[in-house]
């Protein structure tokens, strides 16, 4: 049995999208004796691998193959930052860090929502803002 630190990522289905800045490919990350890999790590080896920051680096869709030992997902690599910040959905720009979780309960916003469509005009603005 392989050593349990031995990590192997394979790439494939590897796309190059100019139109919205990015690289991107299904990642086959090969984990003998270990546990499903830390998204962070990955995106570390990823950014390794094509020569790029980490911070441009996008993981997601991770799903354990029965019996263990093989992951199989998805990973964006854009060409910068701004780029990242510009096409990334907001989950996975809060999950990397780069954004802010929206604050409140779902059950608050919605009833902050609802408050505001009952008032009329210019007062609508004034209710959010105060509430």
């Amino acid at each position: 049995m392989a050593d349990a630190a031995t990590v192997t990522i394979r790439t494939r289905k590897f796309l190059t999208n100019r139109l919205l800045q990015r690289k991107q490919m299904v990642v086959d990350v090969i984990h003998p004796g270990r546990a499903t890999v830390p998204k962070d790590e990955l995106r570390e080896k990823l950014a390794k691998m094509y020569k790029s920051n980490k911070e441009v680096v996008s993981v997601f869709g991770f799903k354990t193959h029965f019996g263990g030992g093989k992951t199989t997902g998805f990973a964006l690599i854009y060409d910068s930052v701004e780029s990242l910040k510009k096409f990334e959905p907001k989950h996975r720009l809060v999950r990397i860090g780069l954004a802010e979780a929206p604050k409140g309960g779902r059950k608050q916003r919605k009833e902050k929502k609802n408050r505001a469509k009952k008032v009329r005009g210019t007062k609508k603005n004034a209710s959010a803002a105060k509430k």
